[in-house]
């Protein structure tokens, strides 16, 4: 291995134990497959020297980040794939029954919507009734009852990363 390959690996490497750690702090599990962990972290950091930002690896990037926000690692798509199909898109984050081998994840459908689509959301949010001029939120605001935490999503997470209270202790708080 050279030099260049050798400094690469421990750059992946460093990389993946990052990811671990925010993951495992935030209540989420990456794959147990460390050899897809490997693969996925290295296309994060081939689209970051690319396009200055960490684009999910299995999806096609526009390369400018304000069209590919919702695909920037973890993925606005990445709560609701756990959720429903145990794994993410790519599958570099999964539930924790996949994690303890109570379910295999399943092949996750695609919910990015197309890219005209995507425009005619973002334009709703920025100039419509759920912008800064008033109006209806784009999503709704969920507040975990434990801690506080506040996030702004259709659905609560499974589990609250500051204080790992499952997802029954959030309410709907706007």
């Amino acid at each position: 291995m050279s030099v260049g390959e050798e400094a690469r690996r421990e750059a992946v490497e460093a990389l993946v134990a990052r990811l671990w750690r925010d993951a495992e702090s935030s209540g989420y599990h990456l794959n147990p497959d460390r050899e897809i962990v490997l693969a996925l972290a290295e296309g994060l950091m081939v689209n970051e020297e690319r396009y200055g930002y960490r684009s999910c690896p299995c999806r096609l990037a526009a390369g400018e980040k304000e069209l590919d926000l919702d695909i920037i690692c973890p993925c606005d798509y990445r709560d609701p794939d756990v959720t429903d199909w145990g794994a993410c898109y790519c599958a570099l984050y999964v539930s924790t029954a996949v994690v303890e081998g109570e379910r295999e994840a399943a092949p996750v459908p695609e919910r990015r919507p197309p890219e005209a689509e995507r425009g005619l959301l973002r334009q709703e949010r920025n100039e419509g009734p759920g912008s800064a001029t008033g109006g209806q939120l784009a999503y709704p605001v969920w507040r975990c009852s434990v801690c506080g935490y506040l996030c702004a999503r259709n659905d609560p997470p499974d589990v609250c990363p500051v204080c790992k209270a499952s997802r029954d202790r959030f309410q709907r708080f706007l």
